[in-house]
C-alpha cells in the first residue's frame, strides 16, 4: 500500500507541471516544447545550487527564475523573430540541453548530503511519506492561488484573450506579443518548480529527466478533463489536472505491478494517455443518436 501512497506524492509533484503546462498549451494554445529543458533546468539549478551551500528555498526559487527565462527565449523568438511556435520551442529544448550540462557540470548531480526541502519538512513531520505531501500540496496550494487571482487581473485576461484569438485581441490594442512572452514566462517558471521538487524528492537531477515530460503533464490535464468534465471554473478545472495527476501515476504503478517490465514505462504512460484522449470520441460513437429531425411524416 505505501507504495500507492508514494504515487501519490510524485502525483502532486508532478501536477505542478500539468498546471505549467496548461497555461501554454490551453490557455495560450502555444505549443511550446520548451517545457522539457525546463523541468530539467529546474531540476539542474536547484541541485547546483543546494548541493553549494545554498538553502533549498532560496535554490527551489532560482529554479523558477531559470525557467522563466526559459520561456521568455521562446518567446523572443517566436514573437521577434516571427518563428513558428513549435519550431521556437525545439530550438531552445536544444540550447537548454547544453546549457543544463553546463550547469550541472556532469549528466548526473546527487542531493546526497544536502538538505532538500523535504528534509527541512521532516523535521516537522517524523514519517518520511507524510513529508513528501506536506511539501506538495503546499506548493501546488500557492501555485493554484496565485494562477486564480493572475488570471483574473487585467493581464491574466489579457493572456487569455490572446489564446483564444490573437487578432481580436490585437484589434483591441492588447500587446499580444508582450502576452504571450508572460505566459510562456509564467508557464515554464511552475514548470521548473517542479523539476526542481521531483528532483529533491528522487535526491539527484540528470540530464535526462525531461524527456518525455510533456506526455505525463498532458496526461494530467486530458484525466482530469475526462473523469470531472470540461464545464468548470478556473479553480476547479486546476484542481482537476492535481486529480488527474495523482491518478496517472496510480494507474501507472498498479499497471507495473501486474508485472510489466519497467522498460515499457514510456510505452505504458503514451497509451494511458491515448486512451483517455479517445475516450470522448469513442463514447460519443457508441452512445445512441437522437433523432432530432423528428417524425418525417409530421403532424397528421
Amino acid at each position: 500500500m505505501a507504495i500507492y501512497f508514494s504515487a501519490v506524492a510524485q502525483g502532486i509533484l508532478w501536477s505542478i507541471m500539468g498546471l505549467g503546462l496548461y497555461i501554454s498549451f490551453r490557455i495560450l494554445r502555444f505549443a511550446d516544447l520548451t517545457s522539457e529543458a525546463s523541468f530539467t533546468m529546474g531540476a539542474a539549478t536547484a541541485a547546483t545550487l543546494a548541493t553549494n551551500g545554498v538553502h533549498p528555498i532560496i535554490a527551489t526559487l532560482a529554479a523558477i527564475g531559470a525557467g522563466m527565462i526559459a520561456g521568455l527565449i521562446t518567446g523572443f523568438l517566436t514573437t521577434y523573430f516571427e518563428i513558428p511556435a513549435l519550431l521556437a520551442s525545439i530550438i531552445t529544448l536544444t540550447a537548454l540541453y547544453s546549457i543544463n550540462l553546463r550547469i550541472m557540470g556532469n549528466p548526473n548531480l546527487s542531493f546526497r548530503g544536502t538538505d532538500t526541502l523535504f528534509d527541512l519538512m521532516r523535521n516537522f513531520l517524523n514519517e518520511s511519506l507524510y513529508a513528501r505531501i506536506a511539501v506538495g500540496l503546499i506548493f501546488v496550494i500557492i501555485c493554484i492561488l496565485i494562477m486564480v487571482f493572475f488570471f483574473k487581473t487585467d493581464i491574466g485576461q489579457a493572456v487569455i484573450a490572446t489564446g483564444d484569438n490573437e487578432i481580436m485581441a490585437n484589434s483591441l490594442g492588447i500587446n499580444t506579443p508582450q502576452m504571450i512572452r508572460v505566459a510562456l514566462m509564467f508557464a515554464n517558471g511552475l514548470i521548473a518548480l517542479s523539476g526542481a521538487l521531483v528532483a529533491q524528492d528522487n535526491g539527484f537531477s540528470d540530464i535526462q529527466m525531461g524527456s518525455g515530460t510533456v506526455v505525463v503533464a498532458m496526461s494530467s490535464i486530458v484525466i482530469g478533463e475526462v473523469l470531472l468534465k470540461n464545464e468548470l471554473t478556473l479553480a476547479k478545472r486546476l484542481v482537476s489536472i492535481i486529480v488527474g495527476a495523482i491518478i496517472y501515476r496510480v494507474i501507472l504503478v498498479f499497471v507495473l505491478r501486474l508485472g510489466f517490465n519497467s522498460n515499457d514505462f514510456r510505452l505504458i504512460s503514451a497509451t494511458v494517455l491515448a486512451l483517455f484522449l479517445a475516450f470522448p470520441s469513442v463514447k460519443a460513437k457508441l452512445s445512441p443518436k437522437t433523432n432530432t429531425v423528428g417524425n418525417k411524416g409530421g403532424r397528421r
